[in-house]
């Protein structure tokens, strides 16, 4: 060693003298005596003898070199050598303040400490090996080691890859010396303390915090970057100690150097600074006020920091809640009133304060104040509540949006316990004494939200909605509901199916009348949107929410009718009451809404869709005969006329069209017993159109009458979708029951469809040859309008003859007359009208029917009283049926235009007729466009008196320009 301490020497005398002659700074100490420096500590390490040590500090002085003579140099090394000697610099140097008897405060300088420091800086910068960038991928450097291992056959392996790294000038490092030098640096801060330093120690702090972060581009190795991680831990927990300082200043020094990891992405340098904030600082803030203050005003100071953008924005404040869920209750209550202030900040703070609301209602205890028995007014929670509310009205979309977000999802959480539901209720405006609020609280903000001109804001809004279902019990104002089915309209399909989503929900939760009649007025319609997933959507919904709803309500009506008959006073009950027990939970709501005029043509394309996809169950056919039968037994056992029940309004519609695609699961016995009843108990004994007072004249007739034939309708729709499972002699026994039944002219024009459509059906079931059966179906349709032209002749001359008596009769002697032959006309000319209507329909079903016979008395009917001789073929047509019975006449047109439709032949001769009656009419030509897209379905199926003059003939005179 001897040989050592003197080569030692002369290299410093050289460079003391060189220092002398050059006013630059000195040269760098040499790698050779910086490795014979280190010799000779680890030597006096090893034997536990600093005889050496102090010798060569003895000799310093001897030959007039001083201390700073050595640290000169050394720190030169440490600035400006390669990375490999800088670092062995640095070794050298703290190796030196640790040795014993060392003048530690002499070899101590704070230019020398910042060289130690620079060189560790720079051993993690600017590698050439390669590594990933910061940001990416901190597995890279192993991935890229184990290919070159890999292709390149045996080798040094992932381990000596990554602790072998090339510093820039073809020499390399060992990253183990990097851990030396960190071990040794906690080592000498046990020596010095750094309150005498404070740039030193700002330096420091700031040093150790950046090398997580530096080196996930150098430790691909998890374990290499866990030691140094633990490395870095262990020297800013020594930084802390009160030797070095003030504690509250060195600790907010540590975490606002800690602070960009904090919000960096997630990353191990992430996981290493909040794992040291959380372990060992909150560790000592137990002990330590100083530490503790700085630990509370962490949290405040990354907000102030955190980036602007999502995803950054995101982990900063999970990261702040990180913090502040192992702070004390005290100071997380601090915490969120300075949450509070910052919704009334900038938009970047009152978006952070948003995304912070759900967080801490969520994490921190006692929201609402349940638990410790303090009013809901003076609870932390409240004050969030109330500030996210005022953000749903922020002036920024985004916040907007994200409040109404938010505010669902706390919704959400609280409302899982009972006591906070109706705290919660109270705070929003639906509390029992909050009825006041109603109006203008939160419905009324849903109201708007959900108009908002931010898609977001609108899809947020509806996702509240959504949330607040259980909160409210189904306690919603019209406006809202209205507000959600509007929604479902949306231009945009993401609100559309956030609506849809919002509005099942409620149908779910609530069997309220309203809401059934909203989701039903609002669903079944999206079957035709232009979006294919909503129309699956549309389906799925149905079936879940309404046929499987129908088929559980008719699978257990037996076991509610036995609670029903069972019941001690349900002799005093009333026929509704027990039908509302017999079918719960809304049904009959949910079947009287099916069969509304305005729902029933989509449930009807819903029926069809899931039936050709065969997803309709033959239950919900067994479901609805069962209440049917039910329904029938309820009525007889309160001894009520059976010719006055009905079933559950909607039971037969939807039946008929579920039972084209089930129609093995409609049983025929079933069939029979009820078309016989509606058959017998039409209105009477006798069935005929239901005219009940004649005195009133022709209007009467028109009476609206559809209610009592509806079920006898959707009855016959079934019959002829189950006669395809009919036997022979069943369906003409049927038939034949039809054909009479339509040869009297005297049901209800809504009948006539179904009687028609329904006799084709089993006259095509009778044989089993098509020719066959399109015979059968012609000599049907033969028989019918042979009958219906008499009819229409006996009531054209009866008309005449009563116009002329009424013209030379004398007024003394004709009252009684008088009031019998108007009762007679009246019966005559209902008789005409469906005579008139079942033309057109037979038409309908059979355009090849000879019409011959038909159609001049058509054309007498559609130009009587016509000032224009030319139009009037029939000699002696005079009387003015338009006048006279504008049903019938009406209806003439209706019929003409179904047969034009049928032969073009006879439209393009018609065609000059239509235009001229139609340049009669008050209408022109925009009407006709608005009326285009609905004519084909208005004129193929027509109910008396439901058409105007003026729209029929628009939409007669469009289509035959269209066919003809």
């Amino acid at each position: 060693m001897e040989e050592v301490v003197s080569g030692i020497l002369t290299d410093l005398e050289a460079h003391s003298t060189a220092s002398l002659s050059d006013p630059n700074p000195p040269l760098p100490i040499s790698q050779s005596t910086l490795s014979d420096l280190q010799t000779l500590l680890d030597n006096a390490i090893a034997t536990e003898d600093s005889h050496h040590i102090d010798r060569l500090f003895e000799d310093l002085s001897s030959r007039n070199l001083s201390i700073s003579s050595l640290i000169r140099p050394m720190a030169s090394a440490m600035d400006s050598s390669p990375t490999h000697i800088s670092l062995l610099a640095s070794r050298v140097y703290l190796s030196l303040l640790l040795s014993l008897n060392a003048p530690v405060f002499t070899l101590f300088t704070p230019m020398a400490f910042l060289s130690l420091l620079r060189s560790i800086r720079q051993c993690f910068k600017n590698r050439k090996m390669g590594p990933p960038r910061f940001g990416e991928s901190s597995r890279g450097s192993y991935a890229a080691a184990f290919r070159k291992r890999k292709g390149g056959g045996r080798g040094r392996g992932v381990r000596s890859r990554v602790r072998e790294v090339d510093d820039g000038d073809g020499s390399e490092f060992d990253v183990r010396m990097v851990f030396s030098v960190l071990e040794r640096l906690q080592l000498v801060l046990g020596l010095i303390h750094l309150d005498r330093f404070p740039d030193s120690l700002k330096s420091l702090v700031q040093t150790v915090a950046e090398i997580p972060a530096m080196a996930l581009e150098l430790c691909g190795n998890t374990a290499s970057f866990d030691k140094l991680t633990h490395l870095c831990s262990r020297v800013l927990t020594e930084v802390l100690s009160s030797e070095h300082g003030d504690q509250a200043t060195t600790a907010a020094e540590v975490l606002k150097s800690l602070s960009p990891l904090i919000l960096l992405a997630k990353s191990q340098a992430r996981t290493f600074a909040l794992g040291f904030v959380m372990n060992r600082m909150m560790g000592m803030a137990k002990e330590f006020d100083g530490v503790k203050k700085a630990i509370v005003n962490l949290p405040r100071y990354l907000l102030q920091k955190a980036p602007e953008k999502s995803e950054p924005r995101a982990l900063a404040v999970e990261s702040v809640m990180e913090i502040v869920k192992t702070m004390e209750f005290e100071e997380q209550i601090g915490f969120v009133k300075y949450v509070v202030k910052m919704t009334q900040g900038k938009s970047h703070f009152r978006l952070l304060a948003v995304d912070l609301f759900p967080m801490l209602i969520m994490s921190l205890r006692d929201p609402l104040g349940v638990n410790t028995g303090n009013e809901v007014k003076n609870s932390w929670g409240l004050n969030c509540l109330e500030a996210l509310i005022q953000r749903c009205s922020d002036a920024t979309a985004g916040i907007r949006a994200r409040a109404l977000t938010n505010l669902a999802q706390i919704v959400g959480f609280l409302s899982t316990d009972d006591r906070n539901q109706v705290m919660l209720k109270e705070v929003m405006g639906f509390g029992i004494a909050s009825h006041q609020k109603l109006e203008g609280g939160m419905n009324d903000l849903l109201s708007k939200r959900c108009m908002d001109e931010k898609a977001a804001v609108r899809k947020a809004a509806l996702l509240l909605i959504t949330k607040l279902m259980g909160l409210l019990g189904g306690e919603f104002v019209g406006d809202l509901l209205k507000t959600m089915g509007m929604a479902c309209s949306d231009p945009l399909v993401s609100i559309r199916k956030a609506a849809i989503s919002a509005l099942s929900e409620a149908f779910k939760t609530f069997s309220d009348g309203n809401v059934t009649t909203e989701w039903l007025h609002s669903i079944p319609r999206l079957i035709t949107d232009n979006e294919s997933s909503i129309q699956e959507e549309c389906e799925n919904l149905f079936l879940e929410l309404v046929l499987d709803r129908v088929s559980r309500a008719g699978s257990t009506v037996s076991a509610h009718k036995k609670l029903v008959c069972n019941d001690l006073n349900a002799k005093t009950k009333s026929l509704e009451m027990e039908i509302g027990l017999l079918f719960p939970g809304g049904v009959l709501v949910l079947l009287k809404e099916i069969c509304s005029g305005e729902v029933a043509p989509w449930v009807k394309k819903i029926c069809t869709s899931l039936g050709k996809k065969k997803r309709l169950k033959p239950k919900i056919a067994v479901a609805l005969q069962g209440m049917i039968k039910a329904s029938e037994s309820l009525w007889l056992s309160h001894s009520m006329p059976i010719e006055k029940w009905t079933a559950p309004p909607g039971a037969w519609f939807l039946l008929s069209e579920v039972s084209e695609f089930l129609s093995k699961a409609v049983d025929w016995e079933f069939l029979h017993h009820h078309w016989q009843l509606v058959d017998k108990n039409g209105l009477g004994v006798e069935f005929r159109s239901p005219v009940q007072d004649f005195d009133d004249g022709v209007d009467c007739i028109m009476s609206n009458s559809v209610a009592w034939a509806g079920d006898r309708v959707f009855l016959l729709k079934t019959i002829s979708n189950v006669s395809v499972e009919l036997p022979p002699e069943p369906a003409a026994a049927l038939a034949h029951n039809l054909l009479t039944r339509i040869e009297e002219f005297n049901m209800h024009s809504t009948e006539v469809n179904a009687h028609v459509k329904a006799l084709r059906t089993l006259c095509k079931r009778q044989v089993l040859s098509p020719d066959e059966a399109d015979d059968l179906v012609q000599k049907c349709v033969h028989k019918l309008l042979s009958k219906a032209s008499q009819i229409l002749d006996k009531y054209i001359s009866e008309a005449s003859e009563a116009n002329i008596d009424s013209d030379f009769r004398t007024p003394p002697g004709g009252a009684r007359r008088k009031g019998r032959t108007a009762l007679t006309m009246s019966r005559s000319l209902s008789q005409a009208i469906t005579a008139v209507y079942t033309i057109g329909s037979l038409v309908i079903i059979c355009p090849s029917a000879n019409l011959d016979a038909i159609i001049p008395i058509l054309h007498t009917i559609i130009t009587s009283g016509s000032s224009d001789t030319k139009l009037n073929k029939l000699q002696g047509n005079t009387f003015p049926l338009k006048q006279a019975a504008p049903s019938l006449y009406i209806h003439a047109w209706v019929t003409m235009g179904k047969i034009c439709l049928a032969d073009g032949e006879l439209a393009k001769r018609y065609i000059p007729l239509f235009v001229q009656v139609w340049f009669s009419t008050w209408c022109g030509f925009y009407i006709s466009l608005l009326f285009f897209p609905y004519a084909l379905p208005f004129l193929t199926n027509f109910p008396v008196n439901s058409i105007t003059e003026t729209s029929l003939l628009n939409l007669i005179l469009f289509y035959l320009f269209l066919f003809a």
